[in-house]
This record gives C-alpha cells, sequence and structure tokens, in this order.
C-alpha cells in the first residue's frame, strides 16, 4: 500500500470524522484519528475521557487496538486530527513503536489542513521494544 495524497486525505477526513465521536467532557480536547494498515484497511478511533482521569484513552491508541484485535500487525500511517494539530502522546508513540517505526504520523487540524508528517521513530528515538525483553 503506497501513501499518496489521495490515501492522506483520505485518512486525515476518516479521522476528522471519527472526531465527532470522541468522548471529551472534561478536557473539552476531542481527537480522532485513522489508522491505515497493511492490508489497505482503515480503523478509525477517538479519545475516551474518564472522571478517573488516568483511565481514559487516547484516539491512536483505540484505532490501533481495534487494528490488533482484527489480527493487524502491520500499520502504514495513522492520521490524527485535533483543533490544534497536536502530536501523539509519548504513550501512543510508544503504542505504535511496537508495530513499526516506519509507520508515518500524519497531523491534521479540525480543517483538514495536513500540518506535519513524521515517522513514529523521528518520534520517539531509541523505544523501548521486544529487544529490551530478549535475553
Amino acid at each position: 500500500m503506497r501513501l499518496d495524497d489521495t490515501t492522506r486525505q483520505q485518512l486525515v477526513a476518516t479521522a476528522l470524522e471519527a472526531r465527532q465521536w470522541a468522548y471529551a467532557p472534561y478536557s473539552g480536547y476531542a481527537v480522532g484519528a485513522a489508522l491505515l494498515t497493511a492490508s489497505g484497511k482503515i480503523y478509525d478511533g477517538v479519545n475516551v475521557e474518564n472522571a478517573a482521569y488516568p483511565d481514559g484513552i487516547c484516539a491512536e491508541r483505540v484505532a490501533v487496538f481495534k487494528a490488533v484485535s482484527e489480527g493487524e500487525r502491520e500499520f502504514i500511517a495513522i492520521a490524527v486530527v485535533s483543533q490544534d494539530g497536536g502530536f501523539p502522546c509519548g504513550s501512543c508513540r510508544q503504542v505504535l513503536s511496537e508495530f513499526g517505526l516506519d509507520t508515518w504520523v500524519i497531523v491534521a487540524n479540525t480543517h483538514g489542513e495536513i500540518l506535519q508528517e513524521a515517522r513514529v521513530g523521528d518520534l520517539l528515538p531509541r523505544p523501548f521494544g521486544p529487544k529490551n525483553l530478549l535475553d
């Protein structure tokens, strides 16, 4: 699967559409994500907050966990849409790194404008991974 401009825009549009379902009553910071897998499927996700703040989850991890629960393990790109084009948090970067440092992260705002792109490996240098657990 190739990451061309049409695919980028499709991912951003999917993330923007998903964003409407975010559950963010405490922060008001709604995020939508759309993850493209090597099989060509797109999995969306939204952030889900909780009154016990640490129990919430980010949109990026929702999309990854949905994909993994369907048997996907190879990712091409993830688009993340928020009001100001915020990058994935450290936990999301760590989860994305588990499945490949070459996955593209496309960051866009609520106007659908792509603000920045980077590979997971650039966002999380020297990640903790499976090799760290091997003897």
